[in-house]
């Protein structure tokens, strides 16, 4: 059975600049690094791949492969963003400090359920700070939010359409 999140893994441009922000910046404890030059397959390589350590125990992780390429762009909230839970009194104080960095930051926007506010990490990356609202659990417990009917009317939206 599925336990729990071990660690997310996502391409980097450069390893100390994704440190500055993930550690320096985040807070987030370097907790690893791995200088990968064979594959378990055998296959020479160059690779560095770090792991970012967060309060529950599971990482975020990043690889440098400066020999294989891959399209660094800036990403799109609905393409792709990393969401990190904090406590709500976290949120202000992180908006400005990205702001203060000069760092791409906005927020605080209000979800109903969730409180966030955005970065863009040195990759393009949207992260989204997150703090649970009240109401978070009932919001979130498919027994009572109708995520199931939601999907199937989505679905069949979609169906309909073609």
């Amino acid at each position: 059975m599925l336990r729990k999140l071990h660690h997310n893994a996502y391409r980097c441009r450069d390893s100390e600049e994704t440190r500055q922000f993930y550690e320096d910046f985040l807070g987030m404890r370097l907790a690893g690094s791995l200088d990968i030059g064979v594959t378990k397959s055998g296959r020479k390589t160059s690779v560095l791949h770090t792991f970012y350590e967060m309060e529950d125990g599971s990482y975020l992780a990043f690889f440098e492969d400066p020999g294989t390429s891959f399209e660094f762009k800036k990403q799109r909230d609905f393409d792709l963003h990393i969401a990190l839970e904090v406590d709500e009194s976290v949120l202000e104080p992180m908006l400005e400090k990205g702001r203060a960095a000069g760092i791409e930051t906005r927020g605080i926007s209000d979800h109903g359920f969730i409180h966030s506010i955005y970065f863009r990490d040195p990759n393009g990356y949207v992260i989204e700070l997150t703090a649970r609202m009240p109401n978070h659990d009932r919001e979130m417990d498919p027994e009572t939010n109708d995520a199931r009917a939601i999907l199937d009317r989505w679905q069949a939206q979609k169906s309909a359409s073609n």
